[in-house]
């Protein structure tokens, strides 16, 4: 974080097709709330995407913006002082040079560059993550560390790693955005901004996505089927026999079994297939990988058993859906289907 500085925030927010609506509003909230309440201009911000115009969220809303082109020609205007990339669908495909240029401009330019949700995927693809620390919404972090190996992926919240800064959005984004306040004008400004939109406690960075030990409607698992399931996300790609993992968790296999229906709702091996699925399921659709590598890396040993198995689950072989999962949900041309999960 920048040290404290009582002086305007210049702010960029730079928009992909099919960014995600909330997490952006959320990231803005804040500065807007703290900006009337203190009855001056702390943050100013513009919005902005490459070719301008009307900029479709994954919502179906749209935002108008800003052309990139635009920026470079203005003359007079105040050079960004942070620029956040708001991406989710499809990052891969906002990778033109112009976008590039135009990171790498304001990375020497001193502007702190962030990334919201898959923001990560654009600052990374351009190079401007090379040795930080970053994270991204959890359903695509294997395939950013597939990607980008050369950056420290972590599962927090957001971090802040000097000048880039990254996000992986929902209701995050506006802790993030709470942080950026408190680091910019103080603890003061950052409270009343986070009262007024009924933020009631600021989660800190280091925070994680997503907390083992509780759901987020206060149901809790035994810490015997919790322990069961990290031993399982810790195994994707050489699965573990069910009687080691009831081992490791200090169960019978036959309680294993037990709790896993009463607390989740499916056997432990149709609960573990599946999470090795929406492993693969994030390769398919966010990485070139060959279908035979990405069926290893998920921990089937076979090529036609992962197709037959990913068929059931999303409804349609991984083939397709490295096509059709790339296209926002609700323009795909296939209903989505979920076999019942009992067996």
């Amino acid at each position: 974080m920048d040290p404290l500085n009582r002086g305007t925030l210049n702010l960029l927010v730079l928009l992909t097709p099919h960014f995600n609506m909330s997490a952006t509003a959320g990231f803005l909230d804040p500065f807007r709330a703290a900006n009337y309440l203190e009855g001056r201009g702390l943050v100013r911000w513009q919005i902005v995407s490459e070719k301008g115009g009307a900029c479709p969220a994954s919502n179906g809303m749209v935002i108008d913006t800003r052309p990139l082109s635009e920026l470079r020609e203005a003359r007079g205007e105040t050079a960004p002082d942070m620029v956040i990339v708001s991406s989710s669908w499809t990052p891969e495909a906002n990778r033109s040079p112009q976008l590039h240029s135009a990171l790498w401009r304001w990375a020497r330019q001193g502007a702190t560059l962030g990334g919201l949700d898959t923001g990560a995927f654009i600052l990374a693809e351009a190079g401007l993550l090379d040795g930080r620390r970053a994270t991204v919404h959890y359903e695509h972090i294997d395939a950013f560390g597939e990607m980008y190996p050369d950056c420290e992926l972590t599962e927090d919240l957001f971090v802040y790693d000097g000048n880039r800064i990254t996000c992986c959005g929902g209701s995050a984004a506006v802790d993030f955005a709470l942080n950026i306040l408190r680091g910019t004008h103080g603890d003061d400004i950052a409270n009343a901004a986070a009262r007024y939109v009924f933020h009631q406690s600021v989660r800190p960075a280091g925070s994680q996505q997503n907390v083992e030990a509780l759901e987020p409607l206060g149901n809790s698992a035994p810490v015997s089927v919790r322990r069961a399931i990290t031993e399982m996300e810790r195994h994707l790609e050489q699965p573990l026999s069910l009687p080691e993992i009831s081992d490791r968790a200090g169960l019978s296999q036959r309680q294993l079994e037990r709790l896993f229906r009463t607390y989740v709702g499916r056997t432990p091996a149709l609960y573990y297939r599946d999470i090795r699925l929406d492993r693969a399921r994030g390769l398919v659709t966010q990485t070139e990988m060959p279908l035979a590598q990405v069926a290893l890396a998920s921990g089937f040993s076979t090529q036609v058993h992962f197709s037959r198995s990913y068929k059931e689950r999303f409804g349609l072989p991984p083939r397709q859906d490295r096509v059709e999962g790339r296209v926002p949900f609700e323009f795909r041309a296939w209903p989505m289907h979920r076999p019942s999960r009992e067996k």
